[in-house]
């Protein structure tokens, strides 16, 4: 997968957004940080860390923790070269749920959205 694979999947979510983080595009939903797509091929997301650890162990050549306290808190490097399409969208959602507020969520959930 690539950069641009990853930023049509993440802006396909429900009001997910592009802006910017310290000069590195990031991905939002109100306001709040999803994901971020640094320089070259890999995206970072924000998951539990027990969907990390979770990852990490079961394809440990496509997700990594970030290194430092952040990655503590779930913040996981994801290689974009080694994820396929589903693999790519299954943690682009497990982000976006952990940041979107739960009445979004509620919402899309009692209407049958794809969130």
């Amino acid at each position: 997968m690539t950069a641009d694979d990853f930023r049509r999947i993440a802006l396909s979510l429900p009001e997910a957004e592009e802006k910017s983080h310290f000069g590195k595009p990031d991905f939002r939903v109100r306001n709040r940080i999803f994901a971020t797509l640094p320089p070259g091929a890999h995206a970072v997301l924000k998951l539990t860390p027990e969907e990390q650890a979770m990852l990490a162990g079961a394809e440990p050549e496509t997700f990594q923790p970030v290194k430092g306290g952040w990655g503590r808190q779930g913040w996981t490097e994801m290689d974009l070269t080694a994820a396929d399409d589903a693999t790519l969208r299954s943690a682009c959602l497990m982000a976006w749920r952990n940041t979107a507020p739960s009445s979004l969520r509620k919402r899309l959930a009692a209407s049958g959205g794809q969130a």
